[in-house]
Parts: structure tokens; sequence; C-alpha cells
């Protein structure tokens, strides 16, 4: 008898390798031995969500009416919560029924947004490094990724246009993100009036993640892409609820901007899902009404916990410029540290001899070769204890 064959479908074979998978893999394996490993690579908060959002959850839970099919496109008040903050925080008038909708994770929203724009034979510029799911979602649509090496100012821009003015068709969509995942790089105002005319010159539009927009330091505020002048009339921006308030579990994130580009993400998501959790919903109205001091004091924590890393990494070697925002360092490892190996091999053995994980650089692009992303989501004692135990490594000491 014939060997039956599933074959998966052409999407899932144009995916690039998950080059996370290995260290997974490690890490569980150490885990199971009873290994300490000390998670740093991953940007998933370990701190706890506050607890008036919990109790609003707990409260609405118990609500019958809440425990129903939801909204996909979020309930009103949700979506008028966020513009009401748009509004007061970045001074950006949204229509809460037209030009914002609410996502399962900006991740969830960002993906269904690359389905609703893109198909075969689409193009999208996206930077490198990048947080992965800017080159997956893109490839899961059908759609191809023009790779342009990162930046923050017109050089940056000019290789896009570059890109822009030479590929035949012309590309459809421009990915953006800062303060920056992995790289924490971050932007001023003017850059995004740049990109707007980069925009309506090619006709490109822009989707920016604006996931960091509340976890900065030193006194920056992280600009919104909204915020420029015409903005709305050529992109959207995703924002979540992870970070600044803990809710990375709790799935909520909003996508604002541009009508036909939310009525058309409305579409998508309206085939596939029935919307968050309404008791979520409920409590997230708490967390975005009354979170803003939270969100400063977690951001401080973030500042205090990178001057940790950062003061290490300064003293072994490895060149490291102090972010101004999002909950990572993107550091340089010098070459006679590596040996010859690859970022990949290197957060292996970073793994197996000093018990620390840490994302390879080359996990985000090419240009992330020779780098290692360090997030902070570990208490500083904690990130003390893994910044010993990596200058150890460095060292030639045992852990």
């Amino acid at each position: 008898m014939a060997k039956f064959v599933i074959e998966p479908a052409g999407r899932i074979k144009r995916l690039p390798p998950y080059l996370f998978g290995k260290l997974n893999a490690q890490k569980l394996k150490k885990r199971q031995q009873g290994v300490d490993i000390i998670d740093l690579g991953m940007g998933n908060p370990t701190d706890p969500t506050p607890d008036f959002i919990v109790e609003k959850l707990t409260q609405a839970a118990r609500d019958r009416r809440n425990q129903r099919y939801s909204a996909s496109t979020g309930i009103f008040n949700l979506r008028r919560e966020m513009a009401v903050k748009y509004e007061k925080k970045w001074q950006v008038k949204l229509d809460p029924d037209k030009e914002v909708i609410a996502t399962i994770g900006s991740k969830e929203g960002f993906s269904h947004g690359c389905l609703a724009l893109l198909g075969p034979g689409d193009t999208a510029i996206v930077a490198d490094p990048a947080f992965p799911i800017h080159v997956y979602a893109v490839a899961l649509a059908g759609a191809n990724v023009i790779s342009v090496p990162l930046g923050c100012d017109q050089a940056f821009l000019d290789r896009i246009a570059d890109v822009c003015e030479h590929l035949y068709p012309r590309p459809k969509l421009m990915i953006l993100n800062y303060p920056h995942n992995p790289t924490a790089m971050t932007v001023d105002p003017g850059f995004f009036e740049e990109v707007v005319r980069l925009a309506r010159r090619f006709g490109v539009i822009v989707m920016h993640d604006f996931a960091y927009g509340e976890t900065t330091f030193d006194g920056y505020e992280a600009p919104s892409f909204l915020s420029v002048k015409g903005a709305k009339d050529v992109g959207v921006e995703f924002t979540t609820l992870s970070k600044q308030y803990n809710m990375a579990g709790w799935r909520v994130g909003f996508c604002a901007g541009n009508r036909q580009i939310i009525e058309a993400l409305a579409t998508v998501k309206g085939y596939y899902d029935y919307g968050i959790f309404q008791a979520i919903q409920i409590a997230a109205i708490m967390a975005i009404r009354h979170g803003a001091k939270t969100a400063r004091e977690q951001a401080a924590v973030y500042a205090r916990r990178r001057d940790v890393v950062c003061d290490v990494l300064d003293k072994i070697g490895w060149d490291v410029q102090r972010p101004r925002g999002s909950m990572f360092v993107w550091a340089r490892v010098p070459d006679e540290h590596l040996r010859g190996m690859g970022t990949l091999d290197y957060a292996m053995e970073l793994m197996e001899k000093a018990e620390v994980a840490v994302a390879p650089g080359r996990a985000f692009g090419e240009n992330g070769e020779g780098y290692l992303r360090i997030a902070l989501v570990e208490n500083e004692q904690r990130l003390r204890q893994a910044m010993r135990q990596i200058s150890r490594f460095v060292q030639g000491k045992p852990k």
C-alpha cells in the first residue's frame, strides 16, 4: 500500500527557517534536567499585571453577558478609550468606529493586516534586522519580502526610495517599527514626516509597529507615526497593552489609522474570529483609562534593568548603546569572543556553559549576525546573576 503523504500548503513551505526552535528545544531539555536557565531570550514580561486590572477582569468575568461571543472589531467602549488615549497622549484624533479596531494582540492584527493588504505578486519592504512576524506575515499572505538594511535616518529612507524607484511592480507596503525590536533603535518626529512624503511619492502603504511606544527612558518620548500630518492617508499603526501594563498573555492590541485599511482588516477578522473575551476588553478599558502611572513606573523598571545589563557588558568589552526605548539590549559581541562562531551557536554555548538564554541576532535577519538580543524581563537581582554568569563565561571561568 502506498504511503499516505500530507503536504503542507505552499505558504508554509515559503516560511523562512525558525531559528529559535533549536534554542527553545535546548532550553526545555536543560530545564527538564533541573538546570536553572535564566531566560532572557523572549520579550515575555515576568512582572504581574496590576491588581486593579485583574480585579476588573474578575468582576466582569462573572457577568453572564460577558461570557457570550463578542465583536471581532472590539467593543465600542474599548475602541473609544483607545481613541481618547491617542488624542490625549499623541494629539491624534481618531474615529473609534472607522479608525480603530481591537486585535487579539498586535501580532494577530499585524498578520491579518498583511493578509488583508497583500497577495501573490505583491511586495513589502521590511528592514533587516526585523521582528520575525514582520517577515512571516508577509510570507503567509503569499507576498514577497524585500529586505533593506535597518536605519533611523534619511539614508535608510533613501534606501527604501531606491527600491521603490527600481522595482517593478512597485512595493505595495513598507513595514516600520520604532522603538525597534530587536535593536531598540528609536526615531524623532521628523523621521515620520519624511516617511509620509516617501509613501505619497511612491504610493506605498505604511504599517508601523508601535508596541514599545510607551516603554521609553531618559526623558525620551517615542513619536506616534499617526501624529504626523497626512499619516492617516497612507497607513496604520499597531499598538498593544502587553508591555507597559504587563498584559502580554491577555492578548489585547489595536490597529489605528487609515479607514480603508481598518475596514479591510475588519473584514478579514470578521471571517476568522469573534474577538477578545469581553471581560478582558472591559478590564483593558480600565488599564488604558487609569494606567498612565503604571506605564511610567514600568518604564522606569526597565530603565534600571537596562543599566544593570549595560554596565556589565561595557566591562566585558561588548559594544552596546544604552537604548532609549523597548525592553531589550542589543549587544555586538566582539569577534574574539565569538571565536569564529555564528551568534546562533554562541547563544547555544551561553545556554550550555553560562546557563543564560538570549536571542541570537541572526534570528532577526542577516544584518543581525554578530549581535545578541537580551530581554530585560527578569528582576534586577536575577539580571545581575545572569550578567555574572555571562562575564565568567567570557573570561573562561567555570560558572
